[in-house]
């Protein structure tokens, strides 16, 4: 960031290292994290000051991590995810990023919840307006602009009050189907695909 502010606001709300080291085990890693945070801490201190929380994720030995960026696409995708983030934001591919360690929530992550109706009516309850949501077999269709408003206005009137993006998103990602979003979200698919190969 070029001084740390816009309009004498803190241009970020969070600073995340992600650091090599630590070794194996818990205890290593919490010790170098400890360490890390007493050599940064005149830094933490004035990042206090314009309430800027850091973060320090000790990843262990190089060649243990595999880290992935996973972001809102913000509109439709037409090309390959670094391509799209840096046409669109512009965000640089890092230099030895592969593609497989960008991916995409298109057009946000509330195009997730659209794909599982039946656990957004069990959620709400009485007087969720289902039918004020798009209705799209590809989630990744509806609009950016046509999201979070939808499910405002679905849920205007519920128990839980109107949709937040925080508090209720937060929630329903425990508890939609990801079974059906992967089946009604293309990039949400390529991203089980990636994390499962990881894993054989």
């Amino acid at each position: 960031m070029e001084d740390g502010r816009v309009g004498g606001e803190p241009l970020v709300k969070e600073i995340r290292l992600y650091i090599e080291g630590g070794g194996d085990t818990r205890y290593g890693k919490e010790r170098l994290r400890a360490g890390f945070s007493r050599f940064f801490s005149a830094l933490i201190e004035r990042g206090r000051s314009s309430n800027i929380r850091w973060v320090f994720v000790m990843c262990g030995p190089r060649d243990a991590a595999f880290n992935i960026l996973l972001v809102d696409s913000e509109g439709p995708v037409k090309m390959r995810p670094w391509a799209h983030l840096a046409s669109r934001d512009p965000w640089t591919r890092p230099r030895n990023a592969s593609e497989d360690s960008c991916h995409l929530m298109v057009q946000t992550v509330e195009a997730w919840l659209m794909a599982d109706l039946v656990t957004l009516q069990q959620y709400y309850g009485r007087n969720f307006a289902v039918g004020r949501l798009p209705r799209a077999t590809d989630v990744e269709a509806i609009p950016k602009t046509a999201l979070e408003p939808a499910l405002v206005s679905a849920t205007k009137t519920t128990q839980k009050g109107e949709y937040h993006k925080i508090h209720h998103c937060s929630d329903l990602l425990g508890k939609v189907d990801p079974a059906l979003v992967r089946a009604r979200a293309p990039h949400c698919e390529r991203l089980f695909t990636v994390l499962e190969g990881l894993l054989a």
